[in-house]
């Protein structure tokens, strides 16, 4: 019936993806740190010829960084 249904998501900001919503977030923000510092790495390398170290480095700090974001979005339900 129609008066059985349940209203539309807010949308606010601090909602909390449930289910495949969280593993995909926590997905891209880890492949988004990767990428973003990686490629920071990749530009430090081509700056100081450096062979490949910066890169490595920026992809390192890129997963923790995405690790600490999924911790910090996901981590504490609510």
């Amino acid at each position: 019936m129609a008066g059985d249904q349940k209203p539309p998501n807010t949308g606010g900001s601090d909602d909390v993806p449930s289910g495949a919503g969280q593993g995909w977030t926590a997905l891209s923000y880890l492949i988004g740190g990767m990428l973003v510092w990686g490629f920071i790495g990749w530009l430090v390398d081509q700056w100081l010829d450096s062979g490949g170290i910066a890169t490595g480095i920026g992809v390192v700090l890129g997963m923790a960084g995405g690790i600490v974001l999924v911790v910090r979005r996901l981590g504490t339900p609510t």
